[in-house]
């Protein structure tokens, strides 16, 4: 018999290696290994689900539920840099020997079951929550949701984000038939609250098909402001004079307010005061969603890799104000709508820092330079392009050509800014600052 991994690299290692394929999506093996380890929660269980902004939402979630002193365990992918940030219990990532026990459970469980790595990590996960005692459990959705290994777990309220095209071989070419795997987390009679101000029809018949019941954006929840404060009101309850979260960018408000419609729906379950409201707004952390960074030059963290998120990073970035240049770091999978990502930049972009990723997947960087000087797409004013093995190369060349004034964006895949990150959050000093 072969001996177990004893160490966190060498059951992931051993995860990589029991699935012919990366991703494989039905939810039987996950249900079957999941029935033979008996695993349940005890608490509440929110599913986020969508194409953007659920890494934000959880966050959020998270936030306000540890301000209003609840017990919080949250599961999301994928990682920046370490392994173990996909698991995080009160606020604190878990230490990675605290998950030995649960790879063995699970590896004992599985018999000659081919987990995928994502469906193996996940139920490892889970089992480390479901020991725990929680107050809440947040469940972040990886690909779609109807066949999505966390839909192994019936929520007890789903939240779906925005809706767009995204792994379009897995979910299909556009919005209405993308949604219908979305809305596969949804479950009769509980709460399904849908932050997308623009659900596609097929989302809004599932709900009715399903039994579920419907929060939609702009009937059931809302929210308004001005540049100081805002105000969010829901179907019973409303909370206003509310400071801007802590996390940047001018679709966090969207977020915000599904994470708060959940947390009305679950209200006889998991009451909220309006102090944990605002001091959870205030304190939510997520690193690499619109990440400022002082310094000279300014860093900006984005793992906008689809065309809805970077149009948003882009929208973000015309509301920074005036730099004299911006120079892009940008590494991304090869099987992303690069054509449409490089052209809602290119206005934006002076210096172009494409950059090798790990992982079959992966774009080379001269396939990406291809792609833009294809487009014939005109920057800001004369544009360079350069190639790099690594991120981080990428980063020291973009530091090295940029003035303190500019501004450097590191952006794509969670590889890219996870990249640069690997050694703590750079703090930039230009070749000219003081």
């Amino acid at each position: 018999m072969t001996a177990l991994p004893t160490t966190l690299a060498g059951w992931l290692a051993h995860c990589e290696r029991l699935h012919p394929k990366e991703i494989d999506m039905t939810l039987e093996r996950t249900l079957r290994v999941k029935e033979r380890l008996a695993l349940q929660f005890s608490a509440p269980l929110i599913a986020v689900a969508g194409t953007n902004g659920k890494g934000s939402t959880c966050a959020m979630l998270e936030a306000i539920a540890l301000q209003a002193g609840y017990r919080v365990g949250l599961y999301s992918k994928p990682h920046l840099v370490h392994f173990e940030e996909r698991c995080r219990i009160n606020g604190q990532m878990v230490d990675g020997a605290a998950l030995l026990p649960h790879f063995a459970a699970v590896e004992r469980a599985r018999g000659d079951i081919a987990l995928t790595y994502f469906e193996f990590t996940l139920l490892v996960i889970a089992r480390a929550l479901a020991l725990t005692e929680l107050d809440l459990v947040i469940l972040e959705v990886g690909m779609g949701g109807r066949l999505d290994a966390v839909n192994a777990f019936d929520a007890d309220c789903a939240i779906i984000t925005s809706i767009d095209i995204d792994h379009a071989e897995f979910l299909g070419a556009d919005r209405e038939t993308i949604a219908i795997e979305k809305a596969g987390i949804m479950r009769a009679g509980k709460p399904v609250i849908v932050s997308d101000p623009m659900p596609p029809q097929s989302l809004i018949e599932a709900a009715t098909r399903t039994g579920a019941d419907l929060w939609r954006f702009g009937r059931d929840f809302n929210y308004a402001g001005d540049r100081q404060q805002w105000g969010w009101s829901g179907r019973t309850r409303r909370f206003s004079a509310l400071a801007y979260p802590a996390l940047r960018g001018a679709n966090q408000l969207l977020n915000a307010a599904g994470a708060l419609a959940a947390f009305e729906a679950l209200r006889q379950r998991l009451p909220i005061t309006a102090q944990a409201v605002r001091q959870g707004f205030a304190t939510v952390e997520l690193p690499g969603r619109f990440q400022i960074v002082a310094g000279q030059p300014t860093l900006v963290l984005d793992v906008a890799h689809n065309p809805h998120a970077v149009a948003a990073l882009a929208q973000n970035l015309d509301q920074m104000g005036f730099f004299p240049r911006t120079h892009a770091v940008f590494g991304a999978m090869a099987d992303k709508d690069l054509t449409a990502i490089l052209t809602r930049m290119a206005p934006i972009v002076d210096h172009w820092h494409f950059t090798d990723l790990p992982g079959a997947r992966a774009a080379p960087a001269a396939e990406l330079a291809a792609r833009h000087a294809g487009l014939g797409a005109k920057g800001p004013g004369p544009v360079t392009v350069a190639c790099h093995a690594d991120p981080m190369q990428a980063l020291d060349a973009a530091l090295g050509g940029a003035d303190p004034a500019d501004r450097i964006v590191v952006f794509g895949s969670f590889l890219t800014v996870g990249g640069v990150l690997k050694n703590g959050v750079p703090r930039l000093s230009g070749k000219h600052a003081a």
